[in-house]
């Protein structure tokens, strides 16, 4: 319950002349929308020939930069590094991690004693190797997380990734052996959620076979399966429509009390919620969008639309609570949490077993604050931590009030805290500077959009910065399902971007969660090019300050931002030099066709409808490439293994600007799922890559030096 989990239970100039992949000048511009859609056959042979083509032609033009090796080396020590902090999570009486370096490319999970952990070098002991499981198994596994049962905490539910895909085989392992149980629930590779009823008996939702996955790939089907049955004669509990996002199960361990929780997500931002007791379902009536916790005796809700019930009407943003019983018996006598001021919200909500942990922004800044149901009322404390950052809490138990929260912003580096029983807050470990931030400032300025709206956005430079439009920059957003972009240590960016002379830049753009609901609802569907112009705007801005110029000004995003990416290409190339375009979504007419991609329709809109295509197809970026437009080089990075948003995007993209005569660089990793890689080389590769293409585009001669 770390985060709100109702939804859908478901980021230099060369020193050698490189050239991007060359266009094919025999090919004639292609018309059709769907004249790449082979494309779309993740490892067919053709499509496999097409990326090896030009994952070879990309590598062989960045790789001849001095650069490369040297930005390769650095990105590698640092994920490498065993000064990182090892962020733990509370299972019973012990504390675990999952921990890569050079000798551990797929990873240990791990543990150590509370005692230990507090220790300058805690003593760790190995309950998984991936390493040796993969060579053992002769199968690429990837770490996919684990669920134990409580109170006991010896059986865990583990989730194991073939090259980091969402699909994920699910096995039974015994925390005290450290061995996977011998006959014990084992699912096949699917993308399948299982929840613990009681050390006998599963929760799962997972491909059954024909009709019991949702159109967008995730279970509609939650089963009661028995310890020692066959998976297929688990016990039907619940379905959802086909055409919903899926059906979920979850298991809620509130202290003193279980829950078992069934969520049929209808959209991604709808849900309708259930409790199973005693082998019934029965409805919890809370609004759709709202979120829902259950901590104790109480039910806590987050409204996103106003909800009237019991005389009283609660407005959008608000925390509201009341005994669980009294709820489901009928009650309607709510008691107010949190209502945020204006420039504020709710990011997140952890709990203990006596209080909510609630992470608050105001104005994009964050703070901890730490609430208390006793005698009838609520009341709160802000919890010690530093200002002007982000915090947030890593880890917690219902069976104790000690959590673990940490605190980091863009030039500070990451600092774990723990935090006692008695609410007292002590610095357990400070992550080493990863870069050197010496003369490195941040300011929080302004943009004004199309409509008027103040769009916010970070600035990170060197102190004295010359407002002359010379400053490499690298521009960031997101922009969509509510997510919140806030201060954070990069520490490859920082190594070789900042320290190099880059300017680094954060937007918060609407149709993220930063100023609360109504922000992100800002952009939803019809409305979505409000979010381009908000990124738009912060572009202009950074020229008009002096800051940059469009021959200096780079943009990246990674998957709905990568989205972003591909319509301020194909609006406004002419205020960009560089584009990196990461993982992302383009072609918008056949998004919803692809893996995932129909959960995210609330988001977006149809396209098959054709009145939500019409305002769709206005900044879809596989639609609005022109072929008598000067292009900046693009460079697309995507992986194989991405089973969430589909490859073919990418793809499709750049063979289209190919046949165009555009020049741009793509690299597609075999492994990694819906991010970068899944072994530190490479993440590192990756990252080297991109860094150098950035440098190459938007460096400044004699201003940018290898040895700087």
């Amino acid at each position: 319950m770390n985060q709100r989990t109702s939804r859908a239970a478901v980021g230099l100039l060369s020193l050698l002349a490189i050239s991007p992949i060359a266009a094919q000048q025999s090919s004639p511009p292609q018309q059709s929308p769907d004249s790449f859609v082979w494309l779309e056959d993740v490892e067919g042979q053709r499509s496999m020939e097409w990326v090896n083509a030009h994952n070879a032609a990309t590598i062989a033009a960045l790789t001849r930069s001095p650069l490369y090796q040297s930005f390769y080396a650095r990105i590698k020590q640092i994920l490498d590094s065993k000064d990182k902090i090892a962020n733990p999570e509370i299972i019973g009486n012990s504390l675990y991690n999952f921990w890569q370096d050079a000798e551990h490319e797929r990873g240990i999970w791990r543990r150590t004693t509370w005692a230990s952990f507090a220790t300058a070098n805690p003593t760790w002991e190995t309950v998984i190797d991936l390493d040796s499981l993969s060579k053992a198994e002769g199968v690429t596994w990837s770490w996919g997380g684990a669920d134990c049962f409580e109170p006991e905490y010896r059986r865990c539910i583990v989730a194991l990734s073939r090259g980091g895909s969402d699909a994920a085989e699910t096995r039974e392992f015994d925390l005290n052996t450290r061995t996977f149980v011998s006959n014990g629930f084992k699912i096949p590779e699917a993308k399948t959620s299982t929840a613990w009823v009681d050390d006998g008996t599963l929760f799962v939702g997972t491909d059954f076979g024909p009709g019991t996955v949702t159109t967008s790939g995730y279970p509609r089907i939650v089963r009661l399966w028995k310890r020692g049955t066959p998976l297929a004669s688990a016990i039907t509990v619940f379905e959802a429509p086909a055409d919903h996002v899926g059906a979920f199960s979850v298991s809620v361990d509130a202290g003193d009390r279980r829950y078992l929780r069934i969520i049929d997500a209808i959209n991604f931002y709808e849900s309708a919620q259930y409790l199973y007791d005693k082998g019934n379902v029965v409805k919890i009536d809370v609004l759709k969008d709202a979120d829902l916790y259950l901590v104790g005796d109480q039910m806590i809700v987050y409204v996103r639309d106003p909800w009237t019930l019991g005389g009283k009407t609660w407005p959008t943003g608000s925390l509201v609570a009341m005994s669980f019983a009294d709820f489901m018996a009928g009650k309607r006598d709510l008691q107010l949490v949190m209502q945020p001021r204006p420039r504020e919200t709710i990011n997140t909500i952890s709990s203990t077993r006596d209080y909510l942990v609630i992470n608050v922004l105001n104005n994009v800044r964050g703070e901890l604050r730490r609430y208390r149901h006793q005698g009838g009322v609520w009341t709160f404390e802000k919890v010690p931590a530093p200002d002007l950052g982000t915090v947030g809490v890593v880890a917690r138990s219902p069976r104790s009030n000690r959590y673990f929260l940490t605190f980091t912003n863009f030039i500070q580096p990451t600092t774990l805290y723990a935090t006692a029983e008695n609410g007292s807050v002590s610095e357990i470990k400070r992550l080493p500077a990863m870069f050197d931030a010496k003369g490195l400032v941040v300011e929080q300025m302004d943009a004004t959009s199309q409509d008027g709206t103040r769009i916010p956005f970070f600035v990170v430079h060197r102190e004295r910065m010359a407002h002359d439009g010379s400053n490499p920059t690298l521009l960031g957003a997101y922009g969509g399902f509510e997510i919140s972009n806030t201060p954070y240590y990069s520490s490859h960016t920082g190594a070789v971007w900042l320290e190099r002379g880059g300017v680094f830049v954060l937007a918060n753009i609407r149709g993220g969660g930063e100023f609360g609901p109504a922000w992100h609802r800002a952009g939803l569907k019809e409305h979505r090019q409000r979010i381009y112009d908000d990124f738009t705007a912060v572009a202009q801005e950074l020229i008009k300050q002096g800051i940059t110029s469009p021959q200096h000004l780079g943009i990246r995003g990674g998957s709905n931002g990568g989205l972003l990416m591909g319509v301020a290409l194909t609006q406004h190339p002419e205020l960009y030099n560089a584009v990196l375009i990461q993982n992302p979504l383009l072609d918008m007419k056949r998004y919803s066709h692809l893996l995932a991609g129909a959960s995210w329709m609330a988001e977006y809109g149809d396209p098959d409808k054709p009145e939500e295509w019409g305002y769709i197809s206005r900044y879809s970026p596989y639609q609005n490439l022109k072929s008598a437009t000067k292009y900046p080089t693009v460079m697309f990075t995507t992986t194989t293994r991405d089973d969430r948003v589909h490859p073919a995007h990418a793809r499709k993209m750049a063979a289209k600007m190919e046949s165009m005569n555009v020049p741009f660089y793509y690299f597609e990793n075999t492994e990694g799922g819906h991010g970068a890689g899944v072994t530190n080389a490479q993440v590192a590769k990756e990252y080297a890559l991109s860094y150098v293409y950035l440098w190459q585009q938007l460096g400044v001669p004699n201003d940018v030096k290898a040895d700087r």
